[in-house]
């Protein structure tokens, strides 16, 4: 018996969330049976309440807002738990097309993919501000160099995930889980396949962000994080390799110098470049013990995975 739960973050979505869930369709091909859990993240309106009236199998309440990464996390944990073999992952306010599930899930239910993006389609959507298809592109390009995958579309939330995928994938970050979740998958080689969806009109203006800049600074913080902790000795290798390369640039000049002048009034530079090889040296070894953090962090995840993977 194959289960596909579906799951809906929300925050404040009472006047949303009943058209969410009336257009996911409950018979599919492929699938057994189709749940839709609802993660109420801290909602101060009649989210939980109008989740139960819309026909909702599952609910899961923080007290407290906790933000959208944290609510897909726990919505992962409790899909899990509840025995699902497939998790859709969708948003509250109604920006993606229930209807667009089978297709989303069906390079799953072949074997062909662990996890399915939905491609929006916004780089070539003349309808979207030039502004925004141009981060659309920079965004997902980064990250499909960061990744090592190839998602046309990187910031879309509409995502199917194997029950393998669920298990492999953590989230760390406490703001979005869409860049994160991305790049670890790529670093744990898993298959990965954008499909191309329609959405609709938006409902209500972004409540992940409250100004592009912002969103910029919190997608690069959690890039650079996330790649870090899969590729520690390379990120701490190229920003090490910046101080040393200038340390031993300078420090060939007073060898030259000294060798053709005597090097008379050049000793601030040699300090400047013993100074400049030390901390490069420095920065390479503290890679080194982060990457060996990294090894040690691999084998908790997989001892995670173990605990998930229990009845």
């Amino acid at each position: 018996m194959t289960k596909l739960i579906v799951q809906i973050p929300c925050w404040n979505e009472e006047a949303n969330l009943a058209a969410v869930i009336a257009g996911i369709p409950r018979r599919m091909e492929g699938v057994d049976a189709v749940e839709v859990l609802v993660i109420d993240d801290g909602s101060t309106d009649r989210t939980a309440e109008a989740a139960t009236a819309a026909g909702a199998d599952h609910l899961v309440r923080f007290t407290s807002h906790r933000g959208l990464a944290r609510a897909f996390a726990a919505g992962l944990d409790a899909a899990l738990k509840l025995g699902a073999d497939l998790i859709v992952n969708t948003d509250a306010d109604g920006q993606y097309r229930g209807e667009d599930i089978p297709k989303l899930i069906a390079p799953i239910l072949a074997g062909e993919a662990d996890l399915c993006v939905g491609d929006r389609g916004i780089a070539a959507d003349r309808d979207y501000p030039a502004l925004k298809q141009g981060l659309q592109r920079l965004g997902s390009w980064v990250v499909r160099r960061l990744s090592e995958t190839d998602v046309a579309d990187a910031a879309s939330g509409f995502r199917a995930f194997s029950r393998q995928a669920a298990l492999e994938l953590s989230v760390v970050s406490e703001f979005t889980y869409t860049l994160e979740t991305l790049i670890a998958a790529g670093k744990k080689k898993l298959s990965v396949r954008s499909v191309p969806v329609a959405v609709n009109p938006p409902a209500r203006p972004s409540r992940l962000y409250a100004s592009v800049p912002e969103y910029l600074r919190k997608s690069l913080e959690t890039m650079v994080r996330v790649y870090a902790m899969f590729e520690p000795m390379r990120v701490f290798a190229l920003i090490g390799a910046l101080p040393f390369a200038a340390g031993s640039a300078i420090g060939l000049w007073f060898l030259y110098e000294y060798f053709t002048t005597g090097g008379k009034g050049h000793v601030q530079a040699l300090i400047l470049a013993a100074v400049l090889l030390i901390i490069g040296f420095q920065v390479m070894i503290f890679g080194l013990l982060a990457d060996l953090i990294a090894q040690n962090r691999k084998l908790i995840e997989d001892l995670l995975r173990r605990i998930k993977e229990r009845p």
